[in-house]
């Protein structure tokens, strides 16, 4: 039986969620794909039987608890699971002062009470076996606010703490937690199809590679336990910080 890798959060073919499933599958893992439209993840798990892979679509709702415990089931009934990407919580700017109270509460829902279900249970399966990599992935409001940003900053601010405590209490277990803060935008669909204005003005280099933000999940993978690393950030040369 193969090990199982479950990526929650994906979307367009060129997205980081999409490029994570294709790498592990690559390496030889059956990949789980969760996200919340059929046709994308579908297409996305097409893609990657094309090549050779092995890749199941299951539609889950990241904030529902009963559809993040499903989707676990389902993975361990494929094989066991051994690796654990959420990806969701795409940035959600917002004014503060129109801000309602829904839309906050739907930015923490995604970005992190959704990382709380989806660690839970991806800790129960992999603590018995005392072994898994469990990943999440940050970005630059992870760290600091920013005006127009005091949604999405308290959600990836608490993900943050959050995947802090569980490095810290299930190391020592065997399962590897790691935390990669993408600071920048990425160059895939989202922005340059969703937002080719702002893409140009970032010029060459501007966005982070997709396959080079998948280079840092594939590091954290394979580091041997006696040099794990919790977090780690990836931006481009033209980025400030």
């Amino acid at each position: 039986m193969s090990e199982t890798a479950i990526v929650l959060g994906v979307g367009a073919e060129k997205g980081l969620g999409a490029t994570l499933c294709r790498r592990f599958a690559k390496s030889g893992h059956h990949v789980v794909i969760g996200g919340r439209t059929p046709e994308k993840i579908e297409r996305v798990a097409d893609g990657i039987r094309g090549l050779g892979g092995a890749a199941t679509a299951f539609q889950t709702d990241a904030t529902s608890e009963s559809a993040v415990i499903e989707l676990f089931q389902k993975a361990e009934a494929i094989g066991p699971v051994d690796l654990a990407i959420y990806n969701a919580g795409n940035n959600m700017p917002g004014d503060l002062l129109t801000m309602e109270a829904e839309f906050f509460e739907l930015c923490w829902r995604i970005a992190c009470f959704g990382g709380f279900l989806f660690g839970r249970e991806a800790a129960r399966v992999m603590k018995p076996r005392g072994k898994g990599t469990l990943l999440f992935t940050g970005a630059s409001a992870s760290l600091r606010g920013k005006p127009f940003f005091s949604a999405f900053t308290a959600a990836k601010g608490g993900l943050r703490n959050f995947a802090q405590s569980m490095a810290r209490e299930f190391g020592p277990q065997g399962i590897h937690v790691g935390h990669v803060i993408v600071d920048g935008g990425i160059a895939g669909d989202r922005i340059e199809k969703g937002r080719p204005e702002f893409a140009e003005a970032r010029g060459s280099d501007g966005l982070v590679d997709l396959e080079g933000i998948a280079d840092i999940y594939d590091l954290l993978y394979h580091q041997p336990r006696a040099a794990w690393s919790h977090e780690i950030d990836v931006r481009t040369h033209k980025e400030a910080f």
